[in-house]
């Protein structure tokens, strides 16, 4: 997988975690902050680290924001500041720009200023921990070791209608489906209809992928992204 350019702006606790996860991914990374002690902390680990404050659209010119895949816009806190970066990255040509939000105030405003996409992190975890609490999954990503993982992946089409073993997974791509996530529909006496999560594991060879089946996946990290990009 090629990697993609990407700039964040504010080293908080979360554009600090964004820019980690992306450099640990492999990705080219320019993060900035104008705190001196929060781009020293982080400067070792990503692509190339920046004090510089985004308001000043001087300094945001040097940086060539053009040419970034995404630029993430990580200030919550000061919301001033979080406009104005974002309305500066527009102007000079930023291809894609996701800005944090800490109100619904502050998003509308982002959004109308031409932010791509606009994220409440805080309040999106809150919503996972609650989900999975009323309803757990069986795994999400579980991460084996920095090669291997255990990743869901919805069926891809290619692959609907096909058993198992005639899906070619294992010998393709050198991954193994350990189980299968289905909604299975109940009729009701009434007539109505209601769907139920079943949950297949270590599915038969010649078990049938169906149309939104969830495949619970074994395999390398390499060998998981190539599936996902090529099926």
């Amino acid at each position: 997988m090629e990697a993609k350019q990407f700039c964040v702006i504010g080293l908080g606790r979360f554009g600090r975690s964004v820019a980690l996860a992306l450099a640990e991914a492999n990705q080219e990374v320019l993060a900035i902050d104008r705190n001196e002690a929060k781009v020293t902390e982080i400067e070792e680990q990503v692509s190339q680290a920046l004090i510089m404050d985004s308001t000043n659209e001087k300094a945001l010119k040097t940086i060539g924001v053009q040419d970034f895949d995404w630029i993430i816009v990580a200030i919550s806190s000061d919301i001033e500041s979080s406009i104005l970066t974002t309305l500066l990255l527009k102007e000079l040509g930023a291809k894609k720009v996701l800005s944090k939000a800490g109100s619904e105030i502050h998003a509308k405003i982002l959004k109308k200023i031409g932010a791509d996409k606009v994220v409440f992190p805080e309040r999106e975890m809150g919503q996972k921990v609650a989900e999975n609490l009323v309803s757990p999954k069986i795994f999400d990503i579980v991460e084996l070791s920095n090669d291997y993982a255990i990743v869901e992946i919805v069926a891809p089409k290619s692959l609907e209608g096909k058993t198992i073993r005639d899906s070619g997974v294992r010998s393709k791509y050198g991954i193994y489906i350990i189980a299968i996530k289905r909604n299975e529909p109940k009729f009701s006496d009434g007539g109505n209809i209601t769907y139920q999560e079943r949950v297949i594991i270590a599915p038969d060879p010649a078990e049938e992928i169906l149309k939104g089946d969830i495949l619970v996946v074994l395999g390398s990290t390499q060998n998981i992204e190539r599936f996902k990009e090529n099926e």
